[in-house]
């Protein structure tokens, strides 16, 4: 009797064999890079009133991204999904406000809601890189 071998097939990667294989932990920094610069972009988009088909999509993804970013860092201690959950809703409500705001103070224009969404998004990041500082700095105590 003759015994019948299947091959595995070549996956042929372009990599070494001393290469080390590729982890979703590597590209987390080129994820948020990209989420950076399509954030970036959405807000001078908005800023500058150039017409793009990418102008929506853009500055919407900014109007999220901002304060949830701000919001996730703030909630460091959380498990990753209530953290994810709590920055969206959060991001959500500072956008709802902001717009309810101008409205009632008949200011509407998307170049103040974004501004705002800036100024507030960059406020909430402030206040936590102050709150780690002070835990990070020594206390002296003199006797």
């Amino acid at each position: 009797m003759q015994t019948i071998r299947i091959k595995a097939p070549s996956s042929d990667t372009g990599r070494g064999p001393s290469d080390p294989p590729i982890r979703h932990e590597d590209a987390l920094p080129l994820l948020a890079g990209t989420a950076v610069v399509v954030g970036v972009v959405g807000a001078l988009l908005a800023l500058t009133d150039i017409e793009s088909p990418l102008r929506a999509p853009f500055t919407l993804f900014f109007l999220l991204a901002a304060p949830g970013a701000a919001i996730a860092a703030a909630l460091g201690g959380l498990e990753p999904w209530g953290r994810i959950l709590a920055s969206v809703s959060g991001a959500v409500a500072v956008n709802l406000l902001v717009a309810q705001a101008m409205l009632a103070l008949h200011i509407w224009s998307v170049r103040g809601g974004v501004t705002a969404i800036t100024v507030i998004g960059s406020l909430i990041y402030l206040l936590v890189l102050v709150r780690r500082l002070r835990r990070r700095t020594p206390t002296r105590r003199t006797s």
